[in-house]
Order: C-alpha cells, then sequence, then structure tokens
C-alpha cells in the first residue's frame, strides 16, 4: 500500500534544489520539513526561500503573503523530524553514496507506505533503491531549477518502482503546478542526456572561437527558439551541477558526454556561474 493522503512532505537538504521544493510546496499549502546537517545551511535555505517569495510578491505572483507560506516551513538538522512526513523527496547532492545513506536512515524513520523519492538529475535510482528493504517505494522526482519558476518534473522509474508509487509521484508533481513527463531508469534520463552534450558542445564552440560567448547563445535563442543559449544556461544550472552530470554520463555512455575543457577549468577556478557571481559571464 502507498499512503495517499499527502498533508506534510519532507525535504532532505536546503540547498539551491531543497529550498525551492520545500518553497513550492508550501506555497500549494503543504506543510513542509526541510532538513539539512548543519543549522547554517537550513539557514541559508529560509534565506533563500524567502528572497525568492519576496521576488514573487513583487510581481503579484503569490495568493498569500510570503510570511504565511514560510510558516508552513518547519527547519531541522534531525532526520527522524521526518517521520511524521507523508512524502519525503531527497535533495542532496549528487553523489551514490550519501544519497544511500540518506534513504538507509529514512527508511528507519519513515513508516512502509511513504514514498521516498529521490530529485537526483544523473543517478541510478535503481542503485539509489537497492539499499533499501523496500525498494519498491523509490522514484525519481526530478525537478528543474529554479523550482519556482520551471514548469516541468521529470518523473523517473526504477526497477523495482511499482506503478502506485509512479502514480502518485505524478500526482503530487501536478498538485504543485507542474506538468510531468516519464523517463525510464537511463543515465542522464531524458532531459540531461540530451541537454548535457549540447552545453558541452556550446563551451567548445566558444573555447574553440567559433564565435563569440554572446554571439553563440544569440545563434541558438534565435535560431532554435530556445529561451537560454548554452552559456547562459550553464551558468544558471551552475558549472559544477553541469561538470558532474556529465562526468556521471561520460563514465556510463562513453566520449559523447566527455566534459568540455573548458568547463573543467572554470570548475577548477571556482566560477562556478550565477550562483558565484561569475562563470562565462558575471553577476551581481
Amino acid at each position: 500500500m502507498v499512503r495517499q493522503d499527502i498533508d506534510r512532505i519532507g525535504v532532505v537538504g536546503a540547498g539551491t534544489m531543497g529550498s525551492g521544493i520545500a518553497q513550492v510546496a508550501a506555497t500549494t499549502g503543504y506543510d513542509v520539513v526541510m532538513r539539512d546537517i548543519e543549522s547554517e545551511f537550513v539557514d541559508r535555505g529560509f534565506d533563500s526561500i524567502t528572497n525568492s517569495l519576496e521576488r514573487l510578491d513583487d510581481r503579484d505572483a503569490l495568493s498569500e503573503d510570503p510570511e504565511t507560506i514560510t510558516d508552513r516551513i518547519t527547519g531541522t538538522t534531525d532526520l527522524a523530524d521526518l517521520a511524521e512526513c507523508d512524502l519525503v523527496v531527497e535533495a542532496a547532492i549528487e553523489d551514490m553514496g550519501i544519497k544511500q545513506d540518506i534513504f538507509r536512515d529514512l527508511e528507519e524513520h519513515c513508516d512502509e507506505d511513504v514514498v521516498l523519492a529521490t530529485n537526483t538529475s544523473t543517478l541510478s535510482i535503481t542503485s539509489i533503491a537497492s539499499v533499501l528493504e523496500h525498494p519498491e517505494r523509490v522514484v525519481g522526482l526530478h525537478f528543474m531549477n529554479p523550482v519556482a519558476i520551471m514548469e516541468g518534473v521529470e518523473i523517473v522509474v526504477g526497477e523495482k518502482t511499482v506503478d502506485a508509487v509512479t502514480d502518485l509521484a505524478h500526482t503530487i508533481a501536478e498538485d504543485l503546478g507542474k506538468t510531468t513527463w516519464e523517463s525510464d531508469d537511463k543515465p542522464g534520463f531524458v532531459t540531461n542526456r540530451i541537454l548535457m552534450p549540447w552545453l558541452n558542445e556550446g563551451i567548445r564552440a566558444y573555447d574553440e572561437g567559433v564565435a563569440t560567448k554572446e554571439d553563440i547563445d544569440a545563434g541558438m535563442e534565435l535560431g532554435t527558439n530556445v529561451p537560454m543559449g548554452p552559456l547562459t544556461l550553464a551558468d544558471h544550472i551552475g558549472l559544477d551541477v553541469c561538470l558532474h552530470a556529465s562526468e556521471t554520463m561520460y563514465e556510463e555512455l562513453g566520449d559523447r558526454y566527455k566534459p568540455a575543457y573548458l568547463l573543467k577549468r572554470k570548475v577548477e577556478a571556482g566560477d562556478l556561474g550565477k550562483k558565484t557571481g561569475k562563470g562565462f559571464y558575471e553577476y551581481d
């Protein structure tokens, strides 16, 4: 049996994705428990949520005031506080060992009918779930960044994921105002399998002097009707995130996913994109 009455959603991780998921869930009316390993990280998550809600409120994009929404979110550093949640979404860093450890702990605290979802963008749902006694309740719930703005959510079905869990994932995402699509548990799923080679080729074109970064982005925006060119989008995603995703799929799928040299150099220099103020472009 899978719990169908979802009132309280747990989020593991208060970073960019975790805080975004918590914000959207609270905005929709759910009570949320947002957990990270240190109180400092939880506080940063709340700061990010507050800033995002204030921007949305300034544009009259909220049906409630920001304080009412944030009051639905409880911060914690104790994973046991997620025991009363009806659904948990893990949004920790893209590290298989860390994610498996989190899911082991979640299985100890959460009832058997609680769906355990992961926001992973590249790692195998089946592998994450393999350490559990009940892997059938694990599903991929891959939100796009920024969560509050992006409409899509990718539902990823693991080898053991049962239909009731997949159906609930679609239902919850749609209740959060998102549109879903479904992917099998193959490296990169739909989005990153196609996106990462595109981003890397844009970076290579810039590095090889095909055009300026502005003209590469303009060419893709105006020539293919995408909202952002590859260099701007990479900056928004985070160059470290792009590199990690590319490396993961390079290991699984071979040379077509080999990270661009300039991408690796930027990450090594600490220029990670918009979140650090500098990537391919500079930001305030």
